[in-house]
């Protein structure tokens, strides 16, 4: 990747710096050849990020240009947003309060110099505001009352760095600009840097915590530097080339916040933010795999309108479902009428149309893995111990919150499951998907199509090992190659 430094005056900055260029903010606005490179990072130095100035005009056309810059636009605003740095006051009170303990004065200015300060001890709460402002030159103004709390946060310049401070804000710089990931420093080289994208008490993961250790090693064995981020490091994604997905996705929740500026800032991703706004919905996939003439069992989008008549088609029991339902969560039975009468109603006033499926009995359900329109993985889940899902959650013991499992090669899957699986997740496009079917007096039935599949170490890999790890690397691999 093509680095370079932009800054006012190039001839003031006297840091030798291997593989990276300094350029000034005039060049980069103005040569036609920077609007040509490709592949190339902008590290913002100038003088001055006000709206309308060099300094923001040089983040704004560079991501015009594809190039990924650091502060961004969306950094720059930040910093002039209250609401924001009282986000940040809130959130990390606790280090505020533990990093400025032993200040006697009523005042503090914190200089923030690449995420560094020139005090060791304040390395934690410099890094801290670094990760979420991205701002290379950073000025906090602390004051104390019942407590430290924030006055302000300001960028500044080059020229408002002390001269007792040249010197360490050269030798941050210098370490700073040798990395991959510049937000913290690392000691290895690699090709790209890895997001993990994992929700602390997730309750139900995509991935047990042995699997996150897989994809680790494996990542890095494929020279992927690999942090596992939680949903709070949002403002730290644009310092990543590649986001893997593996907590629980809703449209409303912070997973699709992190794929959509993925895929906004042109970082590869799995799964991208289409997967997760149609998987997500029911009401959609009912109506895609009916257009396809995909079998399914018989479906009925549900409204106030039409409810009286959903059990003439369906008959009892029968299956409702919340549009955003996922991992059994908001998907109830109702065996007799007033069941049904007693759901539909609580159903409907949260949503304006759900789902009502006939209910298909089955020992299991096939899982197709499916990544970029090739099989995967195959496994066979089958139901909760005395229950009629995959997942009970309301199960005392927790070992009876789920069923068995059995995992098998692609090749031993019955071909019209394979076909319909392929088929389905082609509605969907490019990415990760676990198509759930079932088989009933021999005909496949489609039960839906899951973004954000789970691969849980000893279930989804119990037949096909490493390999399943490797594809999905390989296919994030693949998508920062075609780059």
């Amino acid at each position: 990747m093509n680095k370079y430094i932009v800054v006012n005056q190039p001839e003031n900055w006297n840091v030798s710096l291997e593989h990276v260029e300094i350029i000034s903010a005039r060049e980069y606005l103005t040569n036609p050849d920077f609007a040509k490179v490709k592949n190339a990072r902008i590290f913002n130095l100038c003088k001055d990020y006000s709206y309308q100035s060099k300094g923001y005009y040089v983040s704004l056309l560079a991501e015009a240009r594809g190039h990924l810059a650091t502060p961004t636009v969306k950094n720059i605003v930040d910093l002039r947003e209250p609401k924001l740095v009282r986000i940040v006051s809130d959130e990390f009170d606790d280090l505020i309060q533990q990093s400025l303990k032993s200040i006697k004065s009523q005042e503090f200015t914190l200089s923030i110099y690449f995420g560094q300060n020139v005090a060791q001890k304040y390395k934690e709460l410099s890094a801290m505001f670094h990760r979420h402002f991205q701002i290379p030159f950073l000025r906090v103004k602390f004051y104390y009352s019942t407590k430290w709390n924030i006055k302000s946060i300001k960028a500044i310049s080059e020229a408002e760095i002390p001269g007792d401070h040249k010197e360490s804000m050269h030798y941050f710089a210098e370490q700073y600009f040798a990395k991959k990931r510049y937000d913290t420093p690392k000691n290895v080289s690699y090709d790209y840097d890895l997001a993990i994208l994992v929700q602390p008490d997730d309750p139900a993961p995509p991935s047990n915590p042995k699997a996150i250790k897989r994809f680790i090693d494996l990542a890095e064995k494929m020279n992927f530097y690999v942090e596992v981020v939680s949903p709070k490091d949002l403002s730290r994604l644009s310092a990543f080339d590649a986001l893997f997905i593996r907590q629980s996705t809703e449209v409303n929740n912070e997973a699709y916040a992190f794929a959509r500026k993925a895929q906004q800032e042109d970082i590869a991703i799995v799964d991208y933010p289409d997967a997760i706004l149609k998987c997500c919905n029911k009401v959609f996939m009912a109506e895609a795999l009916q257009n396809a003439n995909i079998p399914t069992p018989k479906t009925i989008i549900v409204h106030k309108d039409n409810k009286h008549k959903v059990l003439e088609q369906t008959g009892l029991p029968v299956v409702l479902k919340s549009p955003d339902s996922t991992f059994s969560f908001g998907v109830k039975k109702a065996a007799t009428e007033e069941e049904y009468e007693t759901l539909v109603n609580q159903m409907l006033k949260k949503s304006e149309l759900i789902i009502a499926q006939e209910f298909s009995p089955s020992e299991y359900d096939w899982r197709i893995g499916i990544l970029d329109d090739k099989p995967l993985f195959a496994c066979r889940y089958y139901m909760a111990k005395g229950h009629w899902q995959i997942y009970n959650w309301n199960a005392k013991k927790k070992d009876d919150q789920d069923g068995n499992a059995d995992c098998m090669p692609i090749e031993k899957v019955p071909k019209k499951i394979l076909e319909v699986a392929l088929k389905s997740a082609k509605l969907m496009g490019k990415g990760l998907y676990g198509i759930d079917v079932k088989e009933v007096n021999g005909k496949p039935l489609v039960i839906e199509i899951n973004d954000n599949p789970n691969i849980d170490f000893g279930v989804e890999d119990a037949f096909y090992g490493d390999q399943i790890y490797i594809e999905i690397l390989s296919a994030l691999k693949s998508r920062l190659d075609k780059k």
